[in-house]
């Protein structure tokens, strides 16, 4: 493993893109830490003592709400923009061309992604504004210091402003660093709140808010989550495919017996990301309206609430059935898979097999969405039974422990592709580059 990590500094390319991606991530975390003007930090902690949406929000924006910096909307807009999109893909006939046209159309949906992250983050900057206007504290202080247009104009300059630059501050990543970079800056936001996690419980232990057999329970159960992660996020189901062979002037091609793997998760951390997304944006907005049903709206969609597990499961299984059918198109499959001389045992080639390998994918998908559903609300509620006085649930494990994988995967690809030894034992890297 210390040897792995070594060969990513004997590589030119590969060391300039880690470096350049904990830059950006470095950038990042500073502006977490720079304040929106106007607003009593104090006063607005108050607020996130406890696992509400509140607590969902600051952890996807890795404490930013909590600090209500210039980062507060965190990414969040550009993720909802951009599922917009990918909805209207299907609906409107020129995204849809779009789609089709390679990387130049890709380009332009994204382009309409970001005039539509701006449009969602002038949207939600204005509502939050008009609702920090009439939040109090406790003793009666208020969370606004100098209410009116200014501060309102100010807030929404200033938080588009921030989730623009993160924006940008993803592409990059995802261009010239390692990762993919809008996942990337969610994991190192959720990564950047363990210290004070642990610091915290170390602190309740000390005090006898919590005795240490609970603190060693948490951990154990979140050490088999993060076993039991790794072992789905690799699982695979293999469909057999028989390659006949081919003469070609005196060199015989082909013959050999290979596997076609779908993943168990093909669609990865995408759906809770997506879910989440959409779940927050009205319980955002009627957190800061100071009207009774925005109230009962509010508590309906917090994390652990009955409605908000529900919504949440299906939406879950919604993106991973959209995503998967975005990503994986099993007809194209099917056609390479002929066009090569291949074919699955006791399937016939064409339509037949476009069928079967959408059958079997329909089937592994469901059993991934459970299993993603399993691990993000599971946690969660046993989190909000013991009262644990932190927002750390199955979906923060997951996104870190599915974009390290990634991560890391991507890493030893570019190891592996230069005749480096990567991460996994010296004979089985040697088995892999062969």
């Amino acid at each position: 493993m210390i040897g792995g990590f070594q060969n990513i500094f004997k590589i030119k390319e590969l060391k300039t893109r880690v470096l350049f991606t904990l830059a950006i991530l470095a950038v990042y975390r500073l502006g977490v830490h720079v304040p929106t003007p106007g607003v009593d930090t104090e006063v607005l902690a108050t607020f996130f003592d406890r696992a509400n949406i509140l607590g969902l929000l600051d952890m996807f924006a890795g404490g930013a709400w909590r600090r209500f910096s210039v980062f507060a909307l965190g990414i969040m807009p550009y993720i909802s923009a951009s599922i917009i999109l990918e909805l209207l893909t299907v609906v409107v006939p020129h995204l849809e061309r779009l789609k089709k046209e390679g990387d130049a159309g890709r380009k332009k949906i994204t382009q309409y992604a970001r005039y539509g992250t701006i449009v969602l983050s002038v949207v939600q900057g204005f509502a939050i504004a008009v609702g920090l206007e009439s939040m109090s504290g406790p003793d009666g202080a208020m969370v606004v210091l100098d209410p009116g247009w200014s501060f309102r104009l100010m807030t929404v300059i200033t938080l588009t402003s921030g989730t623009a630059f993160i924006m940008w501050l993803g592409e990059r990543i995802t261009e010239r660093g390692i990762g993919n970079g809008i996942s990337v800056i969610i994991f190192a936001g959720i990564i950047a709140r363990f210290p004070e996690a642990i610091v915290k419980l170390f602190q309740l232990v000390r005090t006898g808010e919590m005795g240490p057999i609970l603190v060693l329970a948490i951990g154990i159960f979140a050490a088999v989550v993060v076993g039991f992660i790794v072992f789905a996020e690799r699982g695979q189901r293999r469909i057999p495919v028989q390659y006949a062979k081919r003469v070609v002037g005196r060199r015989v091609y082909g013959g050999q017996n290979t596997h076609l793997p779908l993943k168990i998760n093909s669609s990865g951390v995408i759906p809770p990301i997506f879910a989440s997304s959409i779940l927050m944006f009205p319980a955002t907005i009627a957190q800061f309206i100071p009207l009774p049903y925005m109230d009962k709206v509010s508590s309906f969609l917090a994390p652990g609430a009955l409605l908000y597990n529900v919504l949440f499961v299906a939406f879950i299984f919604f993106f991973c059935y959209f995503y998967t059918a975005v990503t994986f198109n099993p007809v194209d499959v099917a056609d390479n898979i002929n066009k090569q001389g291949g074919s699955i045992p006791g399937i016939r080639a064409g339509k037949p097999t476009a069928q079967y390998i959408d059958k079997v994918l329909t089937r592994i998908t469901f059993g991934g969405a459970v299993y993603v559903s399993i691990i993000c609300v599971l946690p969660a509620l046993l989190i909000q039974q013991f009262n644990v006085p932190f927002y750390f649930g199955g979906t923060g494990l997951l996104i870190v422990v599915g974009v390290a994988l990634d991560t890391v995967g991507q890493i030893e690809t570019h190891m592996l592709t230069r005749h480096y030894e990567g991460f996994l034992k010296k004979g089985m890297a040697g088995r892999v580059r062969r």
